[in-house]
């Protein structure tokens, strides 16, 4: 943490302020944002209205429809939450100030364990900063 209560772009954490709670946002986001699909998960995304927000807003979801169990439909959801909460640094790289609603959707009819998860949740965020790179015309790093 930052003097300013503000979290660097390699903490750990997943707080509160980084999820997309609000429901105009999340039908916004659903309605305009632009999407990624690598199996099982679909990634919506959409810039950042707000100029003043310095942090990136996730949400996760898993369809009742595929898993009638509310216990599977959490299990999915934790183990997206952990692989972005470790692997969100990818999309804080960038130094270009733009910010992102984002929306992790788990479209598999079955569970996959936490390891696939992570390795595809992990590659749609380098898509997203490759993306993001584009746009705003900077040399991505390559390090990786």
């Amino acid at each position: 943490m930052t003097d300013s209560g503000q979290t660097t772009s390699h903490s750990f954490s997943f707080p509160k302020r980084e999820k997309l709670t609000g429901k105009k946002d999340i039908e916004e986001l659903f309605k305009n944002g632009s999407s990624f699909y690598l199996h099982p998960l679909l990634l919506k995304y959409q810039r950042e209205k707000d100029p003043a927000v310095i942090y990136h807003r996730a949400l996760f979801t898993v369809s009742k429809k595929n898993f009638k169990r509310a216990v599977k439909r959490n299990l999915l959801k934790r183990r997206m939450r952990e692989a972005y909460r470790l692997h969100k640094s990818i999309i804080y790289q960038s130094p270009a100030g733009a910010f992102y609603h984002l929306a992790f959707v788990y479209l598999d009819k079955s569970p996959l364990p936490y390891g696939e998860i992570e390795d595809k949740l992990k590659k749609l965020l380098i898509r997203l900063e490759s993306q993001h790179s584009k746009i705003s015309g900077e040399p991505r790093d390559q390090s990786n």
